[in-house]
């Protein structure tokens, strides 16, 4: 059995060819396809968040509006670029949304992926410090993060306050009891894998490696889910984690998915430069349900994982991505196992 979600990048462009022409639609259709996805008995609705883009850039207020939509599905991100938040805003709006969805809440987090624009986080007002780079203040961020979320007072308080105080140093309020369990990090690569066990964070890779050591792509997501787990152990945490993996998969079952997809072909990871290193990309999968079993089963990296999150492709509509989950769920995920 598997966690089967859907992630969404929540594209939006103002062209007849689009289904999402505006942010508006991209945000309500969120909320329908996340709705749409517990009726079909999917496990996850998650986010991708970019800045100054037509994208979703501020996601609680979405997450909370499905939380209150919805009543069994894990509603998440995929991932906030730590780079751009307040990390005390974020723990009091990320512990809201998280008592709306009675704790479903699951915040994938990382350091964020190459922007539209040229330092965006600087428009937010956050600059590295001194002999710092912007992934060291995003860990920074994080750290900050991961210990108010924890409830604890830090705080002095006023000795004559509006409102009467609890005893003690005050923390963040709302607090979601659990919520720093359900913190995950998109790690690229196995040191940043490694990194994050030894914080307690649940694993989230997707269909991007940041390095590239020669071995295909799902076996080399497998090593770094194989590290993450040593590094977990190691540092003696008490409870289990969790790992996600992201994949484009279509099953090809009706006309519109042999004219949207059909002409696809078996495709192979791609090696690219990112981000001033070589970077592996996965492949797509896009067939017949009997064939993406096939294919599928060999994932090493799948089999490792306890979620797996479909890519898809939002500005196709509600309906169009609402079958492309149900063909999985019915078609392919009982063949594997994952049903």
């Amino acid at each position: 059995m598997k966690h089967i979600g859907f992630l969404s990048f929540g594209h939006w462009t103002p062209s007849q060819h689009s289904q999402v022409r505006s942010a508006s639609d991209a945000l309500l259709q969120s909320i329908d396809l996340a709705v749409a996805a517990e009726e079909l008995g999917a496990d996850g609705a998650y986010f991708r968040v970019h800045h100054f883009a037509r994208q979703l850039g501020s996601p609680f207020p979405l997450l909370a509006a499905i939380g209150a939509r919805t009543s069994r599905i894990e509603i998440g991100t995929g991932v906030i670029d730590m780079r751009y938040e307040n990390p005390l805003y974020m723990a009091e709006d990320a512990g809201a949304a998280d008592l709306i969805s009675s704790g479903r809440l699951q915040l994938g987090i990382s350091r964020g992926s190459p922007e539209q624009v040229v330092e965006g986080y600087t428009y937010f007002g956050y600059v590295p410090g001194e002999g710092k780079s912007d992934a060291d203040m995003a860990r920074e961020h994080t750290d900050v993060f991961l210990q108010v979320i924890q409830g604890e007072g830090f705080a002095r308080p006023n000795p004559s306050p509006m409102f009467p105080n609890p005893p003690g140093l005050l923390g963040l309020e709302p607090h979601s009891e659990g919520l720093r369990r359900r913190i995950w990090w998109g790690a690229g690569n196995r040191a940043s894998a490694e990194w994050t066990a030894g914080k307690g964070m649940n694993l989230m890779s997707s269909t991007l490696l940041t390095e590239d050591t020669g071995i295909p792509f799902h076996q080399a997501q497998a090593e770094q889910i194989r590290l993450f787990r040593e590094a977990w152990a190691a540092a003696g945490h008490d409870w289990e984690p969790r790992v996600s993996v992201s994949r484009s998969i279509f099953a090809l079952v009706d006309d519109r998915d042999h004219a949207y997809f059909g002409g696809r072909g078996e495709e192979s990871d791609q090696v690219g430069y990112l981000d001033g290193g070589n970077a592996r990309f996965g492949p797509s999968y896009a067939a017949e349900p009997d064939k993406l079993i096939e294919q599928l089963s060999k994932d090493e990296a799948i089999a490792a994982a306890d979620t797996v999150l479909l890519t898809v492709p939002n500005q196709l509509g509600v309906d169009y991505n609402a079958h492309v989950l149900e063909s999985i769920l019915t078609h392919v995920a009982p063949g594997l196992g994952w049903r």
